[in-house]
């Protein structure tokens, strides 16, 4: 029998719960209860349908072309090489990013794992924020370039200097645009010959944060998921404040996905959340790090997507595979957890 909340849905099957993961719509269209992995890919399937819907459909091989890829500058960091570089993503789009490639990676010694690493949200230097040129408590991709690993950090789109025309290019979101240029950059670590495709993973603070698991639902590549301060239920973001739901505001600016402007005065109706987005990495490794004193995101929020996501974790055989973390800070990403990032991606990718 169906639980109640699946039953009110009967009458209005236009969204599926976002924190009860374990419905999906049966081929009646009616809400199911998910009993194996299959009967879970079809919600996947759904979700992944809701997210473009609002962020516009990804693109398939039409906006591929050759990367093209340019040094612009190299820099010797001791353990590792910083190269500034910039890639054709797709025709007519050419995307800066910093590359961070370990010495012994360039000797030949062994392929070594790679780690997308974007951006927090930074006007000036975009991406150089996580190469150590900017704000304390950012410099992940150098960081991760000390510890051995391949770091990618591409530019945000309209962020910075990297500013290309959206609506010419054909995106609905800065969003997506965004998830394509780094599964784009994915490609490149993947033809590198020092990188070890299979070992790949991404790590984002703030605007980095979701950015990594946008990218990572559309990525399967992406073995290990760490977001600090990148998210919470679009219900709860600032309480739910309308003035955050007008155009060119939060989630709803250009940069972001315009269309969410749509959706002021009825978030409820929203066709995913990050319930659903966390719950579609499985079964892979995720650290979330939300800190208590957050002003952007709120930390019980993501307790609650958590609780919604753990199931479906269960469901794969790997609740361990899902973790928060609540360090007693704002809006920052502290040394400690950066520290614990590291040591999932070592205990993930380097086995």
């Amino acid at each position: 029998m169906l639980p109640l909340l699946a039953l009110l849905f009967l009458a209005d099957p236009a969204r599926l719960p976002r924190d009860n993961l374990l419905l999906y719509r049966g081929d009646d269209g009616k809400p199911a209860s998910v009993q194996t992995v299959d009967d879970w890919q079809k919600r996947r399937a759904e979700i992944v349908r809701g997210m473009e819907s609002v962020m516009g459909k990804l693109p398939g091989k039409e906006k591929r072309c050759p990367l093209d890829v340019k040094v612009e500058e190299e820099v010797d960091c001791g353990k590792y090489v910083r190269r500034l570089i910039t890639y054709e993503s797709e025709p007519g789009s050419r995307v800066p990013a910093y590359l961070c490639i370990p010495k012994a990676a360039l000797k030949g010694d062994a392929k070594a794992p790679a780690v997308l690493c974007p951006h927090p949200t930074d006007n000036v230097i975009g991406h150089g924020t996580v190469v150590g040129l900017g704000k304390a408590n950012r410099g992940y991709a150098s960081e991760l370039a000390e510890h051995g690993y391949v770091t990618l950090a591409p530019s945000y789109p309209l962020l910075a200097k990297y500013q290309p025309d959206l609506k010419k290019l054909g995106w609905e979101s800065g969003t997506l645009k965004a998830v394509w240029d780094n599964r784009r950059g994915l490609d490149y670590l993947e033809s590198l010959p020092y990188v070890n495709g299979k070992a790949m993973g991404t790590i984002g603070h703030s605007l980095g944060g979701h950015n990594s698991v946008y990218t990572a639902v559309f990525d399967p590549r992406l073995k290990v998921i760490v977001s600090s301060c990148g998210l919470d239920s679009f219900l709860d973001y600032y309480n739910g404040d309308a003035k955050n739901w007008l155009p060119e505001r939060g989630w709803c600016q250009t940069r972001y996905m315009l269309k969410l402007a749509e959706y002021k005065g009825r978030l409820a109706d929203i066709p995913f959340d990050f319930h659903e987005m966390i719950g579609a990495l499985a079964p892979r490794h995720v650290l979330i790090v939300a800190p208590l004193k957050d002003s952007n995101f709120k930390h019980d929020s993501v307790d609650r997507i958590a609780a919604a996501a753990k199931p479906i974790f269960k469901l794969y055989g790997v609740s361990d595979h899902l973790r928060v973390e609540h360090p007693d800070c704002p809006h920052d990403f502290p040394p400690e957890m950066r520290e614990e990032a590291y040591k999932l991606f070592g205990s993930v990718l380097k086995k």
